[in-house]
């Protein structure tokens, strides 16, 4: 493997139109500083997010991908994972939000037609919106039936993030005389439009996902996005990589959380005592059990962190060569954002496990919220397991098979 040519970092501050990296960090960091003074309370209240998503709008960050000639912030997919990342350490659900926040909004420019997709772009940055909702094929399919008017949705959904909370629904819909699906974008306060928070999962429970009843909803030809795709043949390389793009998003929301639980067990653990010898005093660092598990779970997360960057400088650098991008090598980036994927996988879900143990018994504290990152790390591996990625894996190492196309849950 060896095609990630592009810089794997951001692009230099004079290659933009909008603040930069740097400034984007900042905020986020700030913002994630806001979300983790209260995050136990609001997980353990469950209420859908509508103040979180309010300050992920205060600080600019629902507008970060848009285009500043657009209104937008002007940022880069990697200034974008940074910031998802920063967001997840402090609250998973919050990160996983804004993750989709982002593809929903940004997958317009390779799904409708340019002026349509700076339209809906402007649109978004002078609300400014938050998107929810999701092209993963599902069945029964939503319907889209054409009308003199324009079209009709009809049929219920369940969605894993946004949508309770969303100013705009992004769907799939099938076309009803030709089967072909289509991503439609729908104002969720028009009639026929029902909204029912009945995910009840265990964990990701700010995520605000839910059902939603599509009932005979009247919708413009101008909301229709563009068609999706059926399997990789119906893409160009470049069109492909909204896959990868996607997933990798997944990726750094598992890195922040399992993060985000290192972080706050180690101030714990500095203050608290060993669950194995409690002789010995606050703050010690003799304990060679709690040494060895802390040690362990930094490898496993800076080695999946490693990975990690490749597989965002391979797609940095596949976004940046645009039609001359081949499908080699696109199956090459889709492979390391699988690899990515399954090695941030494995972080989380250790790391947030394992620190349950290395706390001790004053980890079953609900005061303490150290569950909460359990529960999100594996709500969320629930979503996207990564035994298909690791076949993929496999597969390509193997018999040189390339990766199918998938949308990210």
């Amino acid at each position: 493997m060896g095609v990630a040519t592009a810089p794997s970092g951001p692009a230099s501050e004079s290659d933009r139109t909008g603040p930069g990296h740097a400034h984007w960090l900042r905020v986020a960091r700030e913002t994630a500083d806001d979300l983790a003074t209260d995050a136990v309370a609001r997980e353990q209240a469950g209420k859908a997010p509508f103040d979180e998503v309010s300050r992920l709008r205060e600080a600019g960050l629902l507008t970060l991908l848009i285009p500043a000639e657009s209104g937008g912030g002007g940022a880069d997919w990697p200034t974008a994972y940074a910031v998802v990342r920063e967001i997840a350490g402090a609250d998973g659900a919050i990160g996983q939000l804004l993750g989709c926040h982002y593809f929903l909004s940004w997958s317009t420019r390779f799904i409708a037609e340019p002026a349509l997709a700076t339209q809906a772009e402007g649109q978004s940055a002078a609300e400014p919106w938050c998107w929810g909702g999701g092209f993963a094929r599902q069945g029964p399919p939503l319907t889209l039936a054409r009308t003199t008017g324009g079209y009709v949705l009809d049929g219920r959904q369940s969605y894993a993030t946004g949508v309770l909370v969303a100013d705009r629904l992004v769907v799939r819909a099938a076309r009803a005389d030709t089967g072909v699906p289509l991503a439609v974008v729908v104002d969720p306060t028009r009639h026929g439009v029902a909204v029912d928070g009945d995910a009840d999962t265990f964990g990701q429970r700010l995520a605000a996902g839910g059902s939603v009843e599509f009932d005979a909803v009247p919708v413009a030809a101008s909301d229709v996005l563009g068609s999706l795709p059926v399997d990789e043949d119906d893409l160009s390389p470049r069109a492909s990589l909204v896959s990868p793009v996607g997933r990798l998003l997944s990726v750094q929301l598992c890195l922040g959380m399992a993060e985000g639980v290192l972080a706050e067990a180690r101030e714990y653990s500095r203050a608290g005592h060993s669950p194995w010898h409690p002789a010995w005093p606050v703050g010690s660092p003799q304990d060679p059990h709690v040494l060895t598990a802390y040690g362990e779970l930094t490898v496993l997360t800076r080695s999946a962190s490693a990975l990690t960057d490749q597989a965002l400088g391979a797609v940095h650098g596949g976004l940046a060569r645009g039609e001359n991008l081949t499908y080699d090598e696109y199956a090459e980036i889709s492979v390391l954002v699988a690899m990515a994927e399954a090695a941030a996988s494995r972080a989380a879900q250790e790391s947030t496990a394992r620190v349950l143990d290395v706390i001790g018994t004053h980890s079953a504290s609900s005061r303490l919220g150290f569950d909460r990152f359990w529960r999100n790390a594996r709500t969320h591996t629930l979503y996207e397991p990564v035994a298909h990625r690791l076949r993929d894996v496999g597969d390509y190492f193997l018999n040189g098979a390339h990766p199918p196309f998938v949308l990210p849950v």
